[in-house]
């Protein structure tokens, strides 16, 4: 199965395409219209987004905002077109699935992705030694967190249904 992550933003969006057992095919950062025409154009079977969360009480949120949840419709509807999946990933999901703990910050979730992925330290590696991360910018690596979180899901949803009667 390829996966089709996205990191959205209200301008540019972060992606990674995968496979399931999480080998990388593609991952970058691009306009969102430019990523729109790579969703309507690529080949892969579900489409997974992080979802726009809650800001908590009293908490207002700006245009930027609202562009990244028209965006996020626009990725989504474009995979609906194409009769592909898709999934909504809230951040939660990662940190908890990545890192263990609610109050992950992005560098837990990065270092949480190089320790599972990667042999150097940094992930990336050298030109002539590349690792793993090797090329990924920011968002590429919000992502690719994302894809796996979503594949993490699927594998424990399947094991859980195999494996299990009720719930713990």
């Amino acid at each position: 199965m390829i996966v089709f992550a996205i990191d959205p933003g209200n301008v540019e969006s972060g992606y990674v395409l995968m496979r399931d057992d999480c080998k990388l095919y593609l991952h970058g950062k691009l306009p969102n219209d430019e990523l729109l025409n790579k969703l309507q154009r690529s080949a892969y079977d579900v489409l997974v987004i992080e979802m726009i969360g809650h800001y908590g009480k009293g908490m207002p949120a700006g245009k930027t905002v609202f562009d990244t949840c028209v965006w996020i419709g626009r990725f989504h509807q474009a995979a609906a077109w194409r009769d592909i999946p898709t999934n909504i990933i809230m951040r939660g999901e990662e940190k908890i699935n990545l890192c263990g703990s609610a109050k992950a910050k992005d560098a837990n979730i990065r270092q949480a992705l190089i320790d599972r992925f990667a042999r150097t330290p940094n992930g990336k590696g050298t030109k002539k030694e590349p690792d793993f991360f090797y090329g990924f910018a920011a968002d590429a690596w919000q992502a690719f967190a994302v894809g796996v979180t979503w594949l993490d899901k699927q594998k424990e949803e399947r094991a859980y249904g195999e494996d299990h009667e009720t719930r713990p």
